[in-house]
């Protein structure tokens, strides 16, 4: 985790006049489209992220893979994680947080239909490969958003119910992963998140069309 410390994450200095502004309440602040989009596409990849990785290990080794088969693969999996850490925030600054979190839906997505598509080793190696990269993009990218929408008076109930959020989400990922996998088979686990990831990135995308005061009101900094 260390390695996040190197991510240039852009932020905005907060004023004298700004810090005598009463919080707003909660509820006001959720209004704001930006951040309930921020909030659900931090779930989605955090949710499909842990979704797919694990049960990867599982069907690697239900396909009659080795071990250390599925060990290689989980490895570089945590690479594509967290090396892209050291450039993805220069990318947010370029191209714009909506941008860098749909281009991790996009992943995300080909990391599903890639795991749809077979169960050979370089199929499941691919599908954590593009899956960390794609978490990578979308996590931090949707968490700078959440960042846009507050104050500094307000970070830390704003922080709380984003982290709420993902993180209950990705407990019932976690819990649901391993029961359809055992029921269903891989191919119902791959598709299964793509409906979330289709929405979070039609989100995501309409955001970075129409603007960050779309469907509410802007964070007021």
């Amino acid at each position: 985790m260390a390695v996040l410390a190197f991510v240039d994450i852009p932020g905005n200095a907060a004023t004298t006049d700004e810090a005598d502004i009463p919080p707003r309440p909660l509820r006001e602040i959720l209004r704001q489209a930006k951040l309930r989009i921020a909030i659900l596409t931090g779930m989605v990849s955090y949710g499909s992220m842990t979704f797919i990785m694990t049960a990867t290990p599982l069907a690697m080794v239900a396909s009659n893979h080795s071990v250390e088969s599925a060990a290689f693969a989980i490895q570089w999996h945590i690479v594509a994680m967290f090396a892209p850490s050291f450039f993805t925030g220069q990318l947010i600054q370029r191209f714009g947080r909506e941008r860098i979190v749909l281009a991790g839906m996009v992943l995300l997505a080909c990391a599903g239909l890639v795991a749809a598509s077979g169960q050979a080793i370089w199929q499941f190696n691919l599908v954590l490969a593009l899956l960390g990269l794609g978490w990578n993009f979308g996590y931090i990218g949707s968490t700078t958003m959440v960042t846009d929408c507050h104050r500094p008076e307000e970070r830390n109930k704003v922080q709380a119910i984003n982290e709420f959020m993902v993180f209950g989400f990705v407990a019932l990922a976690s819990y649901s992963s391993g029961k359809i996998l055992h029921e269903a088979g891989w191919t119902s686990v791959a598709v299964a998140f793509l409906p979330f990831v289709a929405l979070a990135g039609g989100l995501a995308l309409m955001l970075a069309v129409r603007g960050a005061n779309w469907g509410g009101q802007g964070s007021q900094r």
